[in-house]
Order: structure tokens, then sequence, then C-alpha cells
């Protein structure tokens, strides 16, 4: 499996010994039970899945590669990067510019953004209209398009499911 870089101030040592723990007894993710800390008086449960999915390492290590490879360029972030503040919370002291709340609320307008610009697409993606306005600018959105691949995956399976007559209800945050 593909190992990320990641700032280490992000990673839980706890965290990363139940993850490699569980890796070595269930190496093809099989078994869906929670993990079990047994502290004699204290139980503690963890479900099986839990901490940084690939998608969100994955779009980290993106913004951080953004961040060095364009040094003296403007960077900015459609939004949130993930659902953790620390981490959104760092981007912003690397200098990365947020254009939206996390109520998508417009916070850089897209008139600022020109062609020299670096606009990261965040993990969750974002919507084709903001994709196109971006593109018509000159941006290019593909080179840092951090959106998780199962994301896209979701995307792409709920249009054909759409194409059959069927609707689609996709649950999140509002914006």
């Amino acid at each position: 499996m593909k190992q990320f870089e990641v700032p280490s101030f992000y990673r839980s040592n706890l965290i990363a010994e139940i993850k490699d723990k569980r890796k070595q007894v269930d190496k093809l993710k099989k078994d869906f039970s929670p993990a079990l800390l047994d502290y004699g008086n204290l139980k503690i449960y963890l479900a099986r899945h839990f901490g940084f999915c690939y998608g969100v390492e994955n779009a980290i290590e993106i913004a951080f590669k953004t961040i060095e490879e364009n040094k003296g360029k403007r960077i900015f972030l459609l939004s949130e990067m993930i659902h953790n503040p620390l981490v959104n919370e760092d981007l912003r002291n690397h200098g990365i510019i947020f254009m939206q709340d996390t109520y998508g609320n417009q916070l850089v307008p897209f008139d600022e953004i020109t062609s020299n610009d670096v606009v990261i697409i965040p993990a969750f993606g974002t919507t084709l209209d903001i994709e196109n306005k971006l593109k018509a600018k000159g941006v290019q959105v593909d080179n840092w398009n951090t959106t998780c691949p199962f994301v896209e995956k979701v995307w792409n399976r709920s249009q054909q499911i759409a194409q059959k007559g069927y609707s689609i209800v996709v649950h999140g945050k509002p914006k």
C-alpha cells in the first residue's frame, strides 16, 4: 500500500500502533469488528476504520508538495481540505488562502484569481461549475486536484444510477 508523506505531528503513535497490529492480523481488511484496547477496568473499542484514510493522506501530501513546488505564487484552497481544524489551520500557516469557509461563503471572489495562481481542489472535490470557472481563468485545476478517488467513485456510480431514473441523495455538510 502506498505510504504518504504527511507531517508527523498529524499522526498519533497510539493510532499507528493499533493500525499496524490490525494490519498484521487482518491484511485484507475483511474483519470489520472494532479494535479492543483492554486496560482491565477500562475497555476502549475503536471503530475498524479510523484516522486518516487514503484520500485524506493523498490530499495532504499533494497540498504540501504544491506549497513546495510553487514558492512565490499565491496558493488557494477552494474550502477546507478535510474535516480537521488542525490540518486546515496548518495549511493556512503555510500560506494557503481559503477561498470559501466551511459553509460555502465566498472569502476570495473568483474575480481575484488569475492564471498565475494555484488553486487546490480539496479532498471532497468541487462542482463542475466551479471547476469550469477556474479553467476559464486558465487555472490548471488538474495539477492540484486532491479529490479522493473513492469520492469520485461514488459520483460516477451515482451518475450511472441516476441515468436509470433513480434519485440520488448525498448526505454531508451543507454547501
